[in-house]
């Protein structure tokens, strides 16, 4: 897996960091952010059209509003991998 770095949340204190990633090759945005609390992550499982909770192999994360224009360069990155 050869992952491309696209960003990290310009207000990190380099403890706490979320990040995006370009997975161009398989075609997938990879994300590090911050888990939400109980009440969230159990609102979230509770609205989904889902069947049972959220698998261990996934997860929910937050992402601030901030990192919305690393999120969409990492969606062009893997997007325009899959055109050629």
């Amino acid at each position: 897996m050869a992952v491309e770095f696209v960003g990290i949340d310009p207000d990190t204190d380099r403890d706490h960091c979320p990040t995006v990633w370009a997975d161009p090759e398989a075609q997938e945005v990879v994300l590090q952010d911050w888990k939400p609390d109980e009440a969230t992550w159990a609102a979230c499982e509770a609205s989904s059209p889902a069947d049972g909770p959220v698998p261990e192999t996934e997860a929910i994360i937050r992402i601030p509003a901030r990192m919305i224009p690393m999120i969409r360069k990492a969606c062009d990155a893997v997007e325009r991998a899959h055109v050629r």
